[in-house]
């Protein structure tokens, strides 16, 4: 059995990891909530269309598992994808199903709460490893992607 020696990258080390991170995950958010209206568009005539009556409702509960479903299957949104961010935990792995539902749970509590949404944005432009609230609590980062070889 071998030690497991991976960490998230050192900000001070390999700032390249880190460089521009709040303004990708600002515009991979945008591309997500873009993409998550039109899912919830896309499921409005499944619900013979009284989707419009609870339709916050619904964007709140498809967001989330849009959110969790991408986060734990590529460390990613979309959004993230096409911004070349991905998400890791405290040891530097890609996010497992239950990382991404505690992340995605973190999130949506901070968006119910402005004074909660505003403090993890604050945190996220102020920190050296751009991290938000819901990073901060449960160890994530937000980083750029390695380039393929």
């Amino acid at each position: 059995m071998t030690a497991e020696t991976w960490t998230i990258p050192d900000p001070y080390h390999q700032p390249e990891f880190y460089a521009d991170i709040p303004v990708k995950r600002l515009l991979a958010w945008v591309v997500d909530c873009i993409v998550i209206l039109g899912v919830v568009l896309l499921a409005l005539p499944f619900t013979a269309f009284t989707g419009i009556f609870f339709f916050p409702f619904l964007f709140l509960v498809l967001g989330f598992l849009y959110r969790w479903m991408t986060l734990a299957s590529g460390s990613a949104t979309w959004g993230m994808r096409l911004m070349a961010v991905e998400m890791r935990d405290g040891y530097g792995r890609k996010f497992d199903g239950a990382t991404a539902f505690l992340h995605t749970l973190g999130y949506t509590v901070s968006l119910a709460f402005p004074v909660l949404q505003f403090v993890s944005i604050v945190m996220m432009l102020m920190g050296a490893k751009s991290q938000g609230l819901t990073d901060n609590v449960l160890g994530t980062v937000a980083i750029n992607r390695r380039a393929a070889y």
